[in-house]
């Protein structure tokens, strides 16, 4: 994939890894609301593709691969940043869940059933299923979304890291690591093996719900449970390393 000065060859780069962008769009879209297409997200993850064709060195000591799938998922989240796609009634029941499972969890020193989250929250659990079915899209940025900047801000500013803040690096950073895979570990047995199957294996939604043995919407609720969780979780991480 290199020219005769040394350097990548973007033409070839885009051929070969043209599917990585179809995977990673596929991957992301699940996690979306139908409104969001996915040839927006194609053509925002070619256009993360160039650049890092064009940004690649080898002394940065990373695998091409490795640093392009960054940049393409960077690209993407960039194309969202500017639509508020998530609505304002979907924002206040994730405070909800957020606020019931933390209260929860403090009060029983283990992480609460969905049966004392529905009954915290004074709804039917099938109505609670709803709530966590409904505030699926909100999962995207998730992690991210340590603090609260008022009711009315905007989503993904709120959820998004700023342009100047590395997403990746923040990842990288091996406080962070340990304190996510902490709390992974403390998440109840079906919902980190959920998240592994998903984020490690790269499973999709209905091929975790053949392994357990579930329907597809019912993954989709426990995703949304064990994100919140693991929000909660890093919230305090966050607090606790700023005292």
């Amino acid at each position: 994939m290199y020219t005769e000065n040394g350097t990548l060859d973007r033409n070839q780069c885009i051929e070969k890894f043209a599917p990585m962008v179809k995977r990673i769009a596929h991957h992301l879209m699940a996690r979306l609301p139908a409104s969001v297409q996915l040839s927006d997200m194609v053509q925002a993850g070619l256009i993360g593709l160039v650049d890092a064709a064009g940004r690649y060195e080898n002394s940065q000591g990373v695998q091409f691969e490795t640093y392009a799938a960054q940049r393409i998922r960077g690209a993407m989240l960039d194309e969202l940043r500017s639509h508020d796609w998530v609505p304002r009634g979907v924002r206040k029941a994730q405070r909800r869940i957020d606020d019931a499972q933390s209260k929860l969890e403090q009060k029983l020193g283990r992480p609460p059933l969905e049966t004392e989250v529905a009954q915290h929250l004074k709804i039917p659990l099938e109505e609670y299923r709803d709530m966590l079915n409904d505030t699926y899209a909100f999962q995207l940025v998730h992690v991210d979304d340590f603090e609260h900047n008022g009711e009315d801000a905007d989503f993904l500013d709120r959820n998004c890291p700023a342009d100047h803040e590395d997403p990746f690096a923040k990842l990288s950073d091996a406080r962070f690591r340990a304190a996510l895979v902490s709390a992974i570990e403390l998440l109840p047995e079906r919902e980190k093996l959920l998240m592994g199957l998903y984020y490690e294996k790269e499973l999709n939604f209905r091929e975790i719900a053949d392994v357990l043995g579930v329907t597809e919407s019912r993954v989709c609720q426990l995703h949304s449970q064990a994100v919140t969780r693991l929000r909660g979780k890093l919230k305090d991480w966050k607090a606790q390393r700023n005292r």
